[in-house]
């Protein structure tokens, strides 16, 4: 090694150093391939959001208009089996489907690509040793996910809320127009950007537990969906129902009133019904509830992660 070469390899490791964008930088060359994939998923959910925004609803509502349906969309006697109706329904469920699914599939890429690879190929611990703590290089690892994945989400969530506000007296409450829909309710949101960065939380966590990408995987995609379902099944319950309301929602809890008074779901003379439920009202209520759950969750497991770097690192 001649002595230029040897003096300019500190220089530059200071420079690294000192510039986290060194950091970030090699990052997304080191995972360009995963930048390209979210690049093209965030296009076609994208193009499919805005299609359903622009010529999939006035196609629709043409095909309405022509059955003679425009005014009276929320009655029974409405055909929503139309052939522009069924390509509106499906522009939504691939926009949605992609919003909802992206936080699981953040939460696979960060356990495994991420951060339990790095580990057992031994490239994060030459990282440490040269020129990065392992404070800093799994900061660097988290923070450029979470800024391009909380903007390419948010872009979704907003142009899939255009699209749902867009013709909202043409598709209240028929066919994909469902607001408690699990994939209207999670792309129409605060919920969509939170769940992806919980994902990215989990499986930051779970790489570093495991050290091993198949292990990881594995753990990653149980632990992510547990949680998942633990903190959407405290959805119903995140806001006071109403009741009594004609209107739909979730949950909807029927049951008997009996001559006595009392409350019942069977029994004797009964003298009535009621139904609680969540109406459209309390579609951000429940978000930002659930949202701010989800970000907690995401910030004690980042938080674990980095507290168990330190403790393997010290």
């Amino acid at each position: 090694m001649t002595t230029t070469t040897a003096l300019a390899a500190p220089a530059r490791a200071r420079r690294t150093r000192r510039h986290p964008r060194g950091l970030a930088s090699a990052m997304l060359i080191l995972h360009r391939s995963a930048l390209w994939f979210w690049l093209a998923l965030v296009a076609v959910a994208a193009g499919a959001t805005l299609w359903m925004y622009g010529w999939g609803a006035d196609a629709a509502f043409a095909e309405f208009v022509r059955k003679g349906c425009a005014d009276g969309v929320g009655n029974s006697g409405c055909d929503f089996n139309g052939p522009a109706y069924a390509r509106y329904a499906t522009a939504n469920t691939v926009s949605g489907g992609l919003i909802t699914f992206v936080p699981l599939l953040t939460a696979l890429w960060a356990g495994t690509a991420l951060i339990a690879r790095e580990l057992e190929n031994g490239t994060a611990r030459l990282a440490w040793t040269q020129s990065v703590s392992p404070a800093r290089w799994l900061a660097a690892k988290l923070a450029v996910p979470a800024a391009l994945l909380t903007a390419g989400t948010l872009l979704l969530v907003l142009l899939h809320r255009l699209a749902w506000d867009a013709h909202t007296e043409l598709f209240r409450g028929r066919g994909p127009r469902q607001w408690q829909d699990t994939t209207n309710y999670v792309a129409n949101g605060t919920l969509a950007p939170a769940y992806t960065l919980l994902g990215l939380a989990v499986g930051a966590l779970t790489g570093l537990l495991v050290r091993r990408s198949l292990a990881a995987s594995v753990g990653t995609f149980l632990a992510f969906l547990a949680l998942q379902s633990a903190i959407t099944s405290l959805r119903p319950y995140l806001w006071p129902v109403e009741t009594p309301n004609s209107e739909n929602g979730f949950p909807d809890y029927l049951g008997a009133i009996i001559g006595a008074g009392a409350e019942a779901v069977t029994g004797h003379d009964v003298v009535g019904f009621y139904r609680d439920h969540h109406p459209a009202s309390h579609f951000w209520p429940l978000q930002l509830m659930e949202t701010g759950i989800v970000l907690t969750v995401a910030a004690t497991a980042t938080a674990t992660a980095f507290w168990l770097l330190r403790r393997r690192t010290a």
